[in-house]
């Protein structure tokens, strides 16, 4: 993956919801170009994160020790943009479970800066399991980073 787009979760349930952070910044190489003199973070950016919240909140849901992590892989999307984000902006991220089986799930997300609320998304996955150690390396990894200092509730 070349783009990672949550800074850290900070609270997860397994099958039911996480939430993180994402914060933005004016450094960040969209900004050069989405738009010159009035930068905003680019809606696909914004959806992206909250797909990547997902699709780790269900990683770390199904994942069974002995069994090949699962991957989320996005199928569908359907969102919706009240607001702008804008470099500075520190973001709330939330995904809730709405179904999951063992082939698919999908989630409600939203992101949201303070209390106003900037996107919200249903998300759709496919669930792959690959049997690849250095894939396999490099997801674990990149969770641990993402949930270090996560808070997890049962």
């Amino acid at each position: 993956m070349r783009f990672f787009l949550v800074d850290q979760i900070t609270l997860l349930r397994p099958f039911a919801f996480a939430e993180a952070v994402k914060c933005i910044s004016l450094s960040d190489d969209c900004f050069e170009h989405h738009f010159p003199g009035q930068p905003i973070y680019p809606g696909a950016l914004l959806i992206e994160s909250l797909a990547q919240l997902g699709g780790a909140l269900m990683e770390i849901s199904l994942r069974k020790d002995g069994d090949p992590m699962p991957r989320c892989v996005l199928s569908k999307v359907e969102a919706k943009f009240r607001d702008f984000a804008c470099p500075g902006d520190q973001l709330s991220l939330r995904v809730d479970v709405v179904s999951h089986h063992p082939d698919s799930a999908r989630v409600r997300a939203s992101a949201r800066r303070g209390d106003q609320r900037l996107a919200e998304a249903e998300l759709l996955y496919i669930i792959l399991r690959i049997d690849d150690a250095a894939l396999e390396a490099s997801r674990r990894q990149y969770l641990s980073v993402l949930t270090r200092n996560t808070r997890f509730e049962d």
